[in-house]
Protein backbone atom coordinates (compact mmCIF):
# COMPACT_ATOMS: atom_id res chain seq x y z
CA UNK A 1 0.00 0.00 0.00
CA UNK A 2 1.14 3.44 -1.17
CA UNK A 3 1.01 5.90 2.24
CA UNK A 4 1.92 9.36 3.25
CA UNK A 5 3.07 9.91 6.39
CA UNK A 6 2.81 13.53 7.60
CA UNK A 7 5.77 13.82 9.91
CA UNK A 8 5.53 17.82 10.57
CA UNK A 9 3.01 19.94 9.41
CA UNK A 10 4.15 24.04 10.16
CA UNK A 11 5.56 26.95 9.07
CA UNK A 12 9.30 28.16 10.07
CA UNK A 13 8.56 29.41 13.54
CA UNK A 14 5.89 26.96 14.76
CA UNK A 15 6.83 25.51 18.02
CA UNK A 16 3.97 23.37 19.15
CA UNK A 17 4.07 20.94 16.08
CA UNK A 18 7.27 20.28 13.50
CA UNK A 19 8.28 21.90 10.60
CA UNK A 20 6.88 20.71 7.29
CA UNK A 21 7.80 17.05 5.85
CA UNK A 22 6.74 13.44 5.25
CA UNK A 23 7.45 10.36 3.66
CA UNK A 24 5.67 8.72 0.35
CA UNK A 25 6.30 5.30 1.03
CA UNK A 26 5.91 1.96 -0.79
CA UNK A 27 5.95 -1.01 1.72
CA UNK A 28 8.99 -0.95 3.87
CA UNK A 29 11.19 1.68 1.31
CA UNK A 30 10.70 5.38 1.94
CA UNK A 31 10.92 8.58 0.18
CA UNK A 32 11.72 11.59 2.41
CA UNK A 33 10.57 14.87 1.37
CA UNK A 34 12.34 17.64 3.55
CA UNK A 35 13.63 17.44 6.92
CA UNK A 36 12.37 20.46 8.92
CA UNK A 37 14.45 22.29 11.06
CA UNK A 38 16.16 19.69 13.82
CA UNK A 39 16.20 16.52 15.29
CA UNK A 40 12.83 16.26 15.73
CA UNK A 41 13.05 14.55 12.44
CA UNK A 42 14.65 11.28 14.03
CA UNK A 43 11.76 11.44 17.13
CA UNK A 44 8.89 11.68 14.27
CA UNK A 45 10.70 8.94 11.95
CA UNK A 46 10.56 6.64 15.22
CA UNK A 47 6.97 7.58 16.17
CA UNK A 48 6.13 6.55 12.74
CA UNK A 49 7.69 3.31 13.03
CA UNK A 50 9.90 4.37 9.69
CA UNK A 51 13.92 3.20 10.06
CA UNK A 52 16.13 5.16 9.27
CA UNK A 53 17.73 2.17 7.46
CA UNK A 54 14.85 2.14 5.28
CA UNK A 55 15.43 5.95 3.82
CA UNK A 56 17.39 5.45 0.46
CA UNK A 57 16.43 8.98 -1.00
CA UNK A 58 15.56 12.57 0.40
CA UNK A 59 14.49 15.30 -1.10
CA UNK A 60 15.42 18.75 0.01
CA UNK A 61 13.32 21.60 -1.70
CA UNK A 62 15.31 24.64 -0.59
CA UNK A 63 17.84 26.26 2.01
CA UNK A 64 15.40 27.60 4.23
CA UNK A 65 16.25 26.32 8.20
CA UNK A 66 12.99 25.05 8.50
CA UNK A 67 13.72 22.49 5.48
CA UNK A 68 16.99 21.67 5.26
CA UNK A 69 18.74 21.64 8.93
CA UNK A 70 17.24 18.26 9.83
CA UNK A 71 18.77 16.80 6.51
CA UNK A 72 21.92 16.90 9.20
CA UNK A 73 20.76 14.63 11.14
CA UNK A 74 19.34 12.35 8.92
CA UNK A 75 22.90 12.00 7.31
CA UNK A 76 24.35 11.48 10.42
CA UNK A 77 22.23 8.55 11.44
CA UNK A 78 22.48 7.00 7.85
CA UNK A 79 26.05 7.62 8.15
CA UNK A 80 26.46 5.81 11.71
CA UNK A 81 24.37 2.99 10.35
CA UNK A 82 26.94 2.21 7.64
CA UNK A 83 30.05 2.83 9.70
CA UNK A 84 27.91 0.05 12.10
CA UNK A 85 27.46 -2.20 9.20
CA UNK A 86 23.55 -1.63 9.68
CA UNK A 87 22.40 0.55 6.90
CA UNK A 88 22.58 -1.49 3.10
CA UNK A 89 23.25 0.66 -0.10
CA UNK A 90 23.14 3.88 -0.58
CA UNK A 91 21.50 7.21 0.57
CA UNK A 92 20.47 9.37 -2.18
CA UNK A 93 20.34 13.36 -1.72
CA UNK A 94 17.91 15.20 -4.53
CA UNK A 95 18.11 18.93 -4.10
CA UNK A 96 19.42 21.61 -6.25
CA UNK A 97 23.45 22.74 -6.50
CA UNK A 98 22.94 25.84 -4.08
CA UNK A 99 21.28 22.82 -1.44
CA UNK A 100 24.28 21.01 -1.64
CA UNK A 101 26.79 23.61 -1.54
CA UNK A 102 24.52 24.32 1.84
CA UNK A 103 24.33 20.98 3.13
CA UNK A 104 28.09 19.74 2.89
CA UNK A 105 29.30 23.01 4.59
CA UNK A 106 27.26 23.25 7.42
CA UNK A 107 27.98 19.26 7.71
CA UNK A 108 31.94 19.70 7.07
CA UNK A 109 31.31 22.06 10.36
CA UNK A 110 29.70 20.30 12.68
CA UNK A 111 29.89 16.35 11.43
CA UNK A 112 33.54 14.27 12.23
CA UNK A 113 35.43 13.37 9.61
CA UNK A 114 34.64 9.63 9.40
CA UNK A 115 30.90 10.83 8.80
CA UNK A 116 32.22 13.41 6.04
CA UNK A 117 34.12 10.56 4.40
CA UNK A 118 31.08 8.71 3.32
CA UNK A 119 30.29 11.02 0.97
CA UNK A 120 30.36 11.09 -2.99
CA UNK A 121 30.31 6.86 -1.80
CA UNK A 122 27.52 5.86 0.41
CA UNK A 123 26.27 9.04 0.87
CA UNK A 124 25.01 10.44 -2.90
CA UNK A 125 24.01 14.22 -3.68
CA UNK A 126 21.67 14.32 -7.41
CA UNK A 127 21.56 17.63 -8.66
CA UNK A 128 18.27 18.74 -9.56
CA UNK A 129 17.32 21.03 -12.30
CA UNK A 130 14.17 21.68 -13.81
CA UNK A 131 12.56 19.15 -15.48
CA UNK A 132 15.09 16.74 -13.96
CA UNK A 133 13.18 13.33 -14.13
CA UNK A 134 14.44 10.32 -12.15
CA UNK A 135 12.79 7.02 -10.26
CA UNK A 136 12.06 6.47 -6.70
CA UNK A 137 10.12 3.80 -5.04
CA UNK A 138 9.60 2.66 -8.51
CA UNK A 139 7.96 5.10 -9.85
CA UNK A 140 8.91 8.24 -11.96
CA UNK A 141 8.92 11.53 -10.22
CA UNK A 142 9.70 15.52 -12.59
CA UNK A 143 11.30 17.81 -10.05
CA UNK A 144 10.35 21.51 -11.30
CA UNK A 145 11.82 24.53 -10.29
CA UNK A 146 8.53 26.68 -8.45
CA UNK A 147 9.38 30.02 -9.53
CA UNK A 148 9.87 31.23 -6.13
CA UNK A 149 10.16 34.85 -5.27
CA UNK A 150 12.36 34.24 -2.03
CA UNK A 151 15.05 31.43 -2.97
CA UNK A 152 15.48 29.08 -5.71
CA UNK A 153 12.72 26.11 -4.90
CA UNK A 154 11.62 22.97 -6.34
CA UNK A 155 8.88 20.88 -6.06
CA UNK A 156 7.81 17.65 -7.47
CA UNK A 157 5.05 15.41 -9.06
CA UNK A 158 4.76 11.48 -9.63
CA UNK A 159 2.84 9.34 -10.94
CA UNK A 160 1.76 6.32 -8.07
CA UNK A 161 1.63 2.91 -8.53
CA UNK A 162 -2.10 2.85 -8.49
CA UNK A 163 -1.94 5.27 -11.57
CA UNK A 164 -2.49 8.19 -9.38
CA UNK A 165 -0.73 11.33 -9.75
CA UNK A 166 0.89 13.34 -6.89
CA UNK A 167 2.40 17.24 -6.85
CA UNK A 168 4.33 18.86 -4.24
CA UNK A 169 4.52 22.30 -4.52
CA UNK A 170 6.96 23.47 -1.90
CA UNK A 171 6.14 26.01 0.65
CA UNK A 172 5.03 29.05 -1.79
CA UNK A 173 1.84 29.26 -3.35
CA UNK A 174 1.03 27.96 -6.95
CA UNK A 175 1.74 30.22 -10.05
CA UNK A 176 0.57 29.79 -13.84
CA UNK A 177 4.20 29.00 -14.26
CA UNK A 178 3.87 25.62 -13.20
CA UNK A 179 0.02 24.54 -14.30
CA UNK A 180 1.47 21.49 -16.49
CA UNK A 181 2.53 20.35 -13.02
CA UNK A 182 -0.48 20.71 -11.10
CA UNK A 183 -3.77 20.85 -13.46
CA UNK A 184 -5.67 17.94 -13.17
CA UNK A 185 -3.55 15.71 -10.52
CA UNK A 186 -5.29 13.17 -7.92
CA UNK A 187 -3.37 14.92 -5.16
CA UNK A 188 -1.91 18.60 -4.84
CA UNK A 189 0.59 19.58 -1.89
CA UNK A 190 -0.42 23.46 -1.27
CA UNK A 191 0.91 25.40 1.77
CA UNK A 192 -1.81 27.26 3.83
CA UNK A 193 -0.10 29.53 5.78
CA UNK A 194 -3.03 30.97 7.69
CA UNK A 195 -6.68 31.02 7.27
CA UNK A 196 -8.01 33.85 4.55
CA UNK A 197 -10.19 35.71 7.91
CA UNK A 198 -7.20 35.97 9.83
CA UNK A 199 -4.82 37.40 7.15
CA UNK A 200 -4.44 40.68 9.01
CA UNK A 201 -3.27 38.67 12.12
CA UNK A 202 -0.35 36.63 10.43
CA UNK A 203 0.13 38.58 7.34
CA UNK A 204 0.74 35.75 4.94
CA UNK A 205 1.17 37.97 1.85
CA UNK A 206 4.10 40.01 3.12
CA UNK A 207 5.80 36.25 3.57
CA UNK A 208 5.10 35.13 0.01
CA UNK A 209 2.39 33.01 1.30
CA UNK A 210 -1.28 31.35 0.97
CA UNK A 211 -4.31 30.94 2.99
CA UNK A 212 -6.29 28.42 3.31
CA UNK A 213 -9.13 30.04 0.93
CA UNK A 214 -6.42 30.69 -1.52
CA UNK A 215 -4.97 27.35 -0.99
CA UNK A 216 -8.42 26.17 -1.96
CA UNK A 217 -9.58 28.50 -4.95
CA UNK A 218 -6.25 27.06 -6.31
CA UNK A 219 -6.81 23.90 -6.37
CA UNK A 220 -10.62 24.06 -7.52
CA UNK A 221 -9.40 26.09 -10.88
CA UNK A 222 -6.76 23.00 -11.70
CA UNK A 223 -9.34 20.86 -11.28
CA UNK A 224 -7.68 18.54 -8.62
CA UNK A 225 -9.66 15.79 -6.85
CA UNK A 226 -7.94 16.49 -3.39
CA UNK A 227 -5.67 18.96 -1.74
CA UNK A 228 -3.67 18.63 1.20
CA UNK A 229 -2.87 21.96 3.38
CA UNK A 230 0.32 22.12 5.48
CA UNK A 231 2.80 24.33 6.07
CA UNK A 232 0.85 26.49 8.39
CA UNK A 233 0.75 28.85 11.74
CA UNK A 234 0.53 26.81 14.87
CA UNK A 235 -2.17 28.91 17.34
CA UNK A 236 -5.04 26.90 17.29
CA UNK A 237 -4.23 23.64 16.55
CA UNK A 238 -6.77 21.67 18.30
CA UNK A 239 -9.29 23.13 16.27
CA UNK A 240 -6.86 23.77 12.69
CA UNK A 241 -8.25 21.00 11.19
CA UNK A 242 -11.83 21.93 11.07
CA UNK A 243 -11.38 25.74 10.60
CA UNK A 244 -9.09 25.56 7.33
CA UNK A 245 -11.40 22.66 5.77
CA UNK A 246 -14.43 24.46 6.93
CA UNK A 247 -12.81 28.22 4.59
CA UNK A 248 -11.93 25.75 2.12
CA UNK A 249 -14.74 24.29 1.47
CA UNK A 250 -16.55 27.50 -0.08
CA UNK A 251 -13.96 27.72 -2.45
CA UNK A 252 -12.94 23.68 -3.41
CA UNK A 253 -15.15 20.84 -3.84
CA UNK A 254 -12.78 18.31 -3.82
CA UNK A 255 -11.16 15.88 -0.31
CA UNK A 256 -9.45 18.60 1.81
CA UNK A 257 -6.97 17.13 4.05
CA UNK A 258 -5.68 19.20 7.08
CA UNK A 259 -3.25 16.62 8.59
CA UNK A 260 -1.48 16.74 12.19
CA UNK A 261 1.98 15.46 13.02
CA UNK A 262 2.45 12.10 12.70
CA UNK A 263 -0.66 11.58 10.55
CA UNK A 264 -0.82 8.83 7.83
CA UNK A 265 -2.36 9.08 4.16
CA UNK A 266 -3.51 6.16 2.73
CA UNK A 267 -3.39 7.26 -1.75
Amino acid sequence: MENLTILGTGSAMVTKCYNTCFTLSQCNEHFLVDTGGGNTILSNLEKSNISINQIHNMFISHNHNDHILGSVWVIRAVAQGILNNKYTGNLNIFCHKTSITAIKTICSFVLQKKFLNLFDTRILFKEIKNNYKTEILGREITFFDINSTKDLQFGFKTILLNGKSLTFLGDEPYRNGVKTFCQNVDYLFHEAFCLYSQRDIFKPYEKHHATAKDACANAENLNVKAVILYHTEDKNLENRKMLYINEGKEEFNGVIYVPDDLDVIHL
